[in-house]
This record gives structure tokens, C-alpha cells and sequence, in this order.
């Protein structure tokens, strides 16, 4: 435990220390929330404004968490993977259980940073006006729900080459983001895009914060499908880098 607890604060510090990825991370979706709910308005029929502000902020939440948990950490491994990095901890008495999920709490704790950020901005540019129970359970939902795509996170680091690991997880990221409707309702979307976007993990982890701040618990079929792709994910990981090691 104690393995786990220092190779975990080792992996905050180098996260925190790449400090312009880690403000992007943050700045784009706030952007993105005051354009869209004090510019555009964009997207907003059949909801009042305070509705509309609140829904958004939860999507613009589950945006900067996905493109953390894909990019972040994908991209992380496959440059230590490059640089041989995770060769050497290999011959280190530290298990590769360990040093996989210390990333995971690492990135984990980035999240959290995140979340909190991100919905303080929310309720000073727009005032929202939720109940902390609200409040709670929607930061909740989000950190949690977001270990599918930590789990993507780490199939994205079997890859070999750091610029093709950024182009397919950035081509993921807004793909999944764009698709799951959380930069515009998926109802405005063609019949057959909303019937795709609905199977989509994104769409399951922004519905579950939309849920939440209409005063609905989040449906069982969304933590069912975000359940199997984690699972998913995960396998193609472990399988992968069992071949890769096998090489």
C-alpha cells in the first residue's frame, strides 16, 4: 500500500508539473460554456436559461474529463513506453499492477481538481443555483463515471509512436464528444446519429450529470453501458500488452 501511495503522489507531481496542458485541459471547456450559454445561447429550445446553463456546465465537465482521462494518460504512457521508462520499471521491484493504477489515482485526483474548477467557474459566470446534494451527486457521478475512459486511456498507451497516439486520441476525444452530444443536445441530430450517439459511452457519461441536474437519478442503462465498455477497454489493453511483452 505504501508502494502504491508514493509511486501515486510521484504521478500527481508530474502531471501538475506539465502545467500548460493541465490549464488547457481546463480553460478550452470553460471557453466553450461562456460562448454557448452567454453568447450563442445555442441549443437551449424548449429549456429556460437556468436549465440550459446548468445542463451545459455538466457537459462541458464531462468534456475536459474525458479529454484528461484519453489524452493525458494515453499519451503519458506511450511516451514513457518510447523513452524506456516503462522497460526500466520493469526490472524495478514494482509490480505492473501498481504502476498502472498509481496513473489511474493519479489521474483520478486530476479529475477531481478539474470537476471543482470547472463548476465554480459554472457558478459565477452564470449564478447557477443548485442544491449541494446536486451538487454532490453530480461530481460524483462524473468522477466515477470516468474510469471507462481511463480504461481508454490505457488502450490509447499501447500505441508506439507519441504523434499517432495524439492524433487517434484527439480523433476519439472530439469524435466521442461530438457524437455524444456534449457540445449540442443529441436531438438535433439526424435519427440515425441519435440512435449511434445513444450506445456511445460519452453519451451515457454526460446523460447521468444531465439526469442529476434536472432532479432525475441517473438511468441503469447508462452505468450499464459505461460498465461494459470499461470492461472492454480494459480487455483489449491487457491483451494487447501481454502480445507486446510476448514480443
Amino acid at each position: 500500500m505504501n508502494m502504491l501511495w508514493m509511486q501515486s503522489v510521484m504521478d500527481v507531481r508530474r502531471i501538475l508539473r506539465n502545467k500548460y496542458y493541465v490549464i488547457s485541459s481546463l480553460t478550452m471547456p470553460i471557453l466553450f460554456y461562456v460562448i454557448f450559454t452567454r453568447l450563442v445561447q445555442g441549443g437551449s429550445e424548449g429549456m429556460d436559461a437556468g436549465e440550459w446553463q446548468a445542463r451545459y456546465l455538466m457537459s462541458m465537465t464531462t468534456f475536459s474529463i474525458m479529454g484528461t482521462a484519453i489524452l493525458q494518460l494515453g499519451i503519458r504512457n506511450v511516451e514513457e513506453r518510447s523513452k524506456g521508462w516503462a522497460l526500466f520499471m520493469r526490472i524495478t521491484p514494482l509490480p505492473a499492477s501498481i504502476y498502472f493504477l498509481s496513473k489511474m489515482i493519479a489521474q483520478s485526483v486530476i479529475h477531481l481538481l478539474s470537476i471543482v474548477v470547472i463548476f465554480i467557474a459554472g457558478m459565477l459566470i452564470n449564478d447557477i443555483q443548485l442544491s449541494w446534494a446536486t451538487w454532490l451527486f453530480s461530481g460524483c457521478w462524473i468522477f466515477l463515471a470516468a474510469f471507462p475512459f481511463l480504461a481508454l486511456g490505457t488502450l490509447l498507451g499501447t500505441m508506439k509512436r507519441v504523434d499517432t497516439a495524439a492524433g487517434v486520441g484527439n480523433l476519439f476525444y472530439f469524435a466521442l464528444a461530438i457524437t455524444g452530444g456534449m457540445w449540442m443536445p443529441i436531438e438535433m441530430f439526424p435519427d440515425i446519429m441519435q440512435a449511434i450517439g445513444k450506445w456511445l459511452p460519452s453519451y451515457s457519461f454526460g446523460s447521468g450529470a444531465w439526469d442529476l441536474v434536472s432532479g432525475e437519478a441517473p438511468k441503469w442503462r447508462d452505468a450499464a453501458i459505461l460498465i461494459g465498455y470499461m470492461v472492454l477497454f480494459m480487455v483489449l489493453s491487457s491483451y494487447i500488452r501481454k502480445k507486446q511483452e510476448a514480443v
